[in-house]
């Protein structure tokens, strides 16, 4: 038998005024998107805010439905809006921000399952890495290098080559 492990590096920063100015503005402008989800169930609002190569911003809020399966996250909002308006355009990175209606919105949270599974997808689509900036509306925030490192062992199209 053979062990193997798996790590990551992160930075961590205690406060949206340690960021580059450019990091600061993406997670403020998350912070904002958040108000634009539709979440009367969960009152659990999530905002992401894009750069693409291009320079292009492109923005998505969660929203959720009576059929709960049919409900979509802000990540995957997003990745659908840049991949429809920009084709093959990379997104250099994306800030992901909520506002806990149930309680307090002072520490990063990480995207779900499923959208580790797209992120990855989109980062093997466009051969290019997507660093993500993760944060509450206070508190520390995460800066990720790629957001492929949050799914190790990814099911992947060579898979099913």
């Amino acid at each position: 038998m053979k062990q193997s492990e798996y790590k990551f590096s992160f930075e961590v920063y205690d406060s949206i005024q340690e960021l580059t100015e450019e990091d600061a503005w993406l997670l403020t402008e998350a912070r904002e998107v958040t108000e634009h989800a539709y979440a009367p169930y969960s009152h659990f609002h999530v905002g992401a805010v894009a750069k693409l190569a291009n320079g292009e911003i492109v923005a998505g809020s969660n929203q959720e439905n009576a059929s709960f399966p049919v409900g979509l996250c802000a990540e995957r909002v997003l990745l659908a809006s840049a991949s429809s308006l920009y084709p093959k355009v990379p997104i250099e990175s994306m800030a992901i921000s909520y506002q806990a209606g149930n309680g307090d919105s002072d520490h990063p949270i990480s995207p779900c399952g499923i959208c580790r599974q797209s992120l990855q997808e989109f980062e093997m689509r466009v051969g290019h890495p997507i660093r993500l900036i993760l944060g509450g509306m206070e508190g520390k925030i995460y800066v990720i290098p790629k957001a492929s490192v949050l799914l190790p062992l990814a099911f992947t199209s060579e898979e099913l080559k």
